[in-house]
This record gives structure tokens, sequence and C-alpha cells, in this order.
């Protein structure tokens, strides 16, 4: 298993564990996390928009253009932004650290 901890908005810490392979927005929701994800995923949407600590951003993939396009769109970026869909989880990853933006709103849970 992989640990993630999600920062919210007002700094609460969420703790969750997922199965290396699983993608960061999955965990997020199941953690019932403000991440949309309209798009499930196919990266045509930045409703899954998750700041990385900068100790890890290092360690991602890097991002593709079409997933800095989309960036674009998203409010409250940052240099370590990236989209949640397109982070596998792999042991490297083991403990990441991940900030949900303050503009995050999940319409799904309203």
């Amino acid at each position: 298993m992989v640990d993630v901890v999600f920062l919210t908005a007002n700094g609460q810490k969420v703790a969750a564990q997922a199965a290396p392979g699983t993608r960061l927005l999955e965990v997020g929701q199941a953690a019932g996390l403000a991440l949309e994800g309209t798009c499930e995923g196919q990266m045509a949407c930045s409703t899954c928009h998750v700041v990385v600590s900068a100790e890890w951003f290092g360690k991602l993939v890097p991002a593709s253009d079409d997933e800095e396009d989309m960036l674009d769109l998203a409010a409250g970026v940052t240099r370590t932004s990236r989209l949640s869909c397109q982070i596998l989880l792999d042991d490297a990853l083991d403990g990441l650290e991940v900030r949900i933006p303050a503009e995050a709103h999940d319409m799904q849970q309203v």
C-alpha cells in the first residue's frame, strides 16, 4: 500500500492509502475530498487540481503538454500544481503530501 496525506484548505490532514497503480484522484475521492474530477480522469478539465508538496514534486513523472494546458485553466495554480488524475501512485510516492486548493469545490457533494 502507498500512504498519501492530503491537506485541506482549512488545514486538516487526511491520511489515505491505496494500492500502487491507483490514480491520486480516486484516492482523494474515496477519502471524501473536494476533488470533483468532472471528466472522470480524461484530462478534459482541471477540477482535480492539487498542489504537490515541493519535496515530492520532483519524484513525479513530469506533466505532459496536455496536462500543462489544462492546468492553465485551474484556479490557484502554483509551480508544483498537478492534475491528480495524472498521478499514478507507486512505491516511490509512499508518503506523498498534496494540498487541495482553497478554490476547489466538488459540485457533486452539494
